[in-house]
């Protein structure tokens, strides 16, 4: 285990919601540290009532201000929380029933935000079924281009809380980019269709981007691509078998020194075991594991004095229990960790 630290943000069941689920961590360029999630008001699941709340501090994570609501739409669905940091500006695509795309933005570290944007038309093919952004965070990179990375499914019957009744066609990673701070977004190529789906992205010193990438089950592998033209292409995804993961999405994030840091569940069989691991050359070691027991998603930010932040779920399942649990015991906990 670390010696990290530990808070709650955000508790299932408290405030009128049932579940607050799928984080989402940016630090803003005067250092105020940006935490998102899903709000899911009746019952755990995907497509119920979802709205998205926002929390913020301003001594790098040690203390936190009350939460604000930023979107809601009715009985609909408004999930998949994607930031990005672009100078003064945050901007914030998310998705609605994961049919339409929006974006927000604030220039203000958060205090206010814009009305919403929506840029389906731009960044959703008319094939894909379902769409999502993220969840995690975006990246700008070092030409200025803002990278959102995303996943689609090309199924065919409606989206319901009943997993199986639940998207479930073709899933694939993509990316939503804008070379123009916001103003137009577009979409790129889809990579190696019907592999992977929900994934997150950093940049190298050298200008590469990474992805991490969850594949499609059974895979039980974390997988990895490269692009060198700035999300333009990528390479065949490649899975890590020193890289063991559930089901489940995760984060990653380069660190000023250039080490790439990556968290996710890394026990095979359920989602459990939180760990961060390091690289500098596509070589992963274990740094240290943030929560033993039942964990799942989680995002990765660096707060201004250095320490590395983790906004994961924490979950309350007894071992030997499915690794898709009853959300309503999830919290969202901060760990702080210094590299």
């Amino acid at each position: 285990m670390s010696d990290a630290s530990h808070q709650c943000l955000f508790e299932s069941g408290i405030d009128g919601y049932n579940t607050y689920r799928i984080p989402a961590l940016v630090v803003s360029a005067a250092g105020t540290i940006l935490a998102f999630c899903e709000a899911r008001k009746f019952t755990p699941g995907d497509y119920d009532t979802v709205e998205l709340f926002l929390r913020r501090s301003f001594d790098n994570g040690r203390t936190w201000a009350p939460r604000q609501l930023l979107v809601a739409d009715g009985d609909r669905t408004c999930g998949n929380p994607c930031p990005v940091v672009d100078g003064d500006t945050i901007w914030l695509p998310f998705t609605k029933d994961n049919q339409q795309v929006f974006v927000i933005h604030s220039t203000d570290d958060g205090a206010s935000w814009s009305e919403l944007a929506e840029i389906t038309a731009s960044v959703r093919d008319p094939a894909w079924t379902y769409i999502g952004t993220g969840p995690g965070h975006g990246i700008r990179l070092q030409s200025g281009r803002l990278l959102i990375p995303s996943w689609v499914d090309e199924g065919t019957g409606p989206a319901s809380s009943d997993p199986n009744d639940s998207v479930g066609g073709v899933q694939s990673s993509y990316i939503i980019y804008s070379d123009d701070h916001g103003a137009t977004w577009q979409h790129g190529p889809l990579l190696n269709r019907g592999v992977t789906n929900e994934c997150e992205a950093a940049e190298r010193t050298d200008g590469t981007v990474q992805m991490t990438l969850r594949g499609i089950v059974p895979e039980r592998r974390r997988g990895h691509s490269w692009s060198h033209d700035g999300g333009d292409t990528w390479s065949p995804v490649v899975f890590d078998d020193n890289l063991p993961q559930s089901d489940c999405q995760g984060s990653i994030i380069t660190l000023e020194n250039g080490t790439i840091m990556l968290a996710h569940p890394s026990d095979p069989r359920r989602r459990a075991r939180l760990a961060l691991y390091k690289s500098v050359d596509d070589a992963w070691s274990e740094a240290a594991v943030l929560r033993a027991g039942a964990a799942a998603y989680s995002d990765l930010a660096i707060a201004g004095d250095g320490a590395l932040l983790c906004l994961y779920e924490y979950l309350t399942v007894p071992e030997g229990e499915s690794e898709y649990w009853d959300d309503r015991y999830a919290k969202l906990m901060l760990a702080r960790y210094q590299p």
